[in-house]
């Protein structure tokens, strides 16, 4: 199975999604509570705009800009210090590390796949089902014929003028006898009505399309097919699952309501609707993509709404469906706009670490330190180079590439954009080598003066290693204290720059601090100047390297 950008990216943006989803449900199941006294029109308006806002929220996301959430974010780094297991430092103030970002996640490239495989598989399964449910009605009304009596015809005229439907709407008379009146289309909606429907009584005809044509004037149907794609998204849902039964329960049950509206007996509605779930069958079962009449799953409870006078049996005015869609707007695009903590990943940070041999480096430590969100990654170089961060969050990195003995290579800005893989190459500059030396003599009470107010400079360190063989001095000459500087009291440090050359010789020595004294100076360059070093080696080859020397010269009180 290949995933666009990385499985990493694909498991986070569905489980992101999965947990707005939940929310919006959540809401939705409150907000219908809420509505329990009101009609069912109401609450199934309710269930299918929250059903519509989880089915867009995957789009959504993709197309809004991001938006980070400050509190989630410093409640997800407070529970990732809380918990060792979730890889980050626990020491309090101290920046959350993850070690080889490539290892560290909990899940492992074979499980996350297994994951997204079992997930498509389900959503495959869904929608497959669903296009056989049409295939199936399509088959329907392919072998259905249709009904042109002038008192079916002006029936469905004036229930269609009642309830405000001005698209045409088709009845068939299908093949089989005990078929149950059903109802799907939107652009071209249509009625399946049994065989034995043309020896109906008039107000059984009238109940039935009635119903049915309820269905059509709502957008049942189309609400309907909104619910069977947000369950083949979330079909591991139970909520998911609970909000699509509840859709269609309300749906019928509004029906009903525009049924007894209509100026229809609730008794003989009843009994009509208790003769049709008897005699007729449930010939498309509960996966139907058609709306049905007589469903037996909930009949029951219809019969007890149907017959209980001081239930709402209203509308839904236009006003408060604008209201409840606005609501549901307002919720929509914040909500897919945020990016909760870890979905907002970047792709795979890869590249390769090279000497100035243009050698690969191995075992270089790779740093991602993204001051902004207060998070240092960190990983090495394999045996040939090559390193990867598989999905950091996106946003600003400084990198930086350490190896013993060789300079820390820095790129102050790595911008890691959401779902997009980026590569760059890190040569590292062979590291410089410092020595100090002290030279001490005796001296007098001014020069002890001296020394109290002049503080003493620091040596410069560095890291030597790896495959870098460390240059080091094998023939010292150790500086001697000028009797001039010593008779002035004068004392301090003397910095020297130099090249080691490749056959070990000091060149080019420079003296770094040029208002120290200059018989100190001096006396340091005459000395340093004799030095021998082994040469550094890089990959087995002779090469030059900066040195920084340090000459204390103190004179002791």
């Amino acid at each position: 199975m290949h995933w666009p950008g990385s499985p990493e990216l694909a498991l986070s943006f569905l489980i992101g999604c999965t947990v707005k989803a939940t929310l919006v449900l959540a809401l939705t199941a409150v907000a219908a509570r809420a509505m329990r006294s009101g009609s069912a029109a109401m609450r199934h308006h309710a269930w299918a705009l929250g059903i519509a806002c989880a089915l867009a929220l995957p789009l959504f996301t993709l197309l809004l800009p991001s938006w980070h959430s400050a509190t989630l974010g410093s409640a997800a780094r407070f529970w990732g210090a809380a918990h060792p297991s979730g890889g980050n430092v626990i020491l309090p103030k101290l920046p959350s590390t993850v070690i080889d970002a490539a290892a560290a996640s909990p899940l492992s490239g074979q499980l996350i796949q297994l994951t997204l495989f079992l997930w498509t598989l389900g959503a495959l399964f869904i929608v497959a089902r669903l296009l056989a449910g049409l295939a199936r009605l399509a088959l329907v009304a392919a072998r259905s014929a249709p009904v042109v009596e002038e008192g079916w015809a002006q029936m469905v005229s004036s229930q269609r003028k009642r309830l405000g439907i001005a698209r045409p709407v088709k009845i068939l008379l299908s093949a089989d006898p005990a078929s149950m009146p059903l109802t799907w289309g939107f652009v071209r909606p249509r009625i399946l009505l049994p065989a034995g429907a043309m020896d109906w009584s008039p107000e059984r005809r009238r109940t039935v399309l009635s119903h049915e044509l309820a269905h059509i004037a709502r957008h049942d149907w189309l609400a309907q097919m909104f619910a069977e794609l947000t369950r083949a998204i979330y079909w591991f849902h139970p909520l998911m699952w609970f909000a699509g039964a509840k859709l269609r329960s309300e749906s019928e049950r509004a029906c009903d309501d525009s049924v007894l509206n209509s100026g229809i007996d609730p008794s003989h509605y009843a009994n009509h609707l208790l003769e049709l779930a008897r005699t007729l069958k449930n010939a498309h079962r509960g996966w139907s993509t058609a709306l049905a009449i007589a469903r037996p799953t909930n009949l029951e409870r219809r019969f007890i709404a149907m017959l209980n006078p001081n239930l709402n049996r209203g509308g839904i005015s236009r006003r408060t469906g604008l209201l409840l869609k606005a609501a549901t707007l307002c919720l929509l695009l914040p909500l897919a706009a945020l990016r909760l903590p870890g979905q907002n990943l970047s792709g795979k940070f890869t590249g390769t670490v090279f000497d100035p041999s243009d050698g690969a480096v191995p075992n270089a430590t790779i740093v991602m330190a993204n001051h902004k969100a207060n998070t240092i990654d960190m990983t090495t170089s394999n045996a040939e180079g090559n390193f990867v961060f598989n999905a950091l969050p996106a946003g600003e990195y400084e990198m930086k590439v350490l190896k013993p003995g060789f300079a820390m290579y820095r790129a102050p800005q790595v911008v890691l954009e959401p779902g997009r893989d980026l590569a760059m190459t890190a040569k590292l500059d062979i590291g410089g080598i410092n020595e100090t030396v002290d030279v001490k003599a005796e001296g007098s009470q001014k020069a002890k003066e001296a020394a109290e107010a002049e503080a003493k400079s620091k040596a410069i360190r560095v890291r030597i290693g790896g495959s870098v063989q460390a240059a080091k001095v094998i023939s010292r000459v150790q500086p001697v204290y000028p009797q001039s500087a010593k008779a002035a009291g004068a004392q301090g440090s003397v910095l020297l720059h130099a090249v080691v050359g490749k056959d070990g010789t000091p060149l080019s020595l420079q003296v770094l601090n040029s208002l120290i004294n200059p018989d100190l100076a001096r006396a340091a360059v005459e000395a340093v100047s004799q030095w021998r070093y082994q040469p550094t080696l890089l990959n087995g080859e002779p090469v030059e390297v900066d040195t920084v020397i340090t000459v204390n010269f103190t004179l002791l009180p």
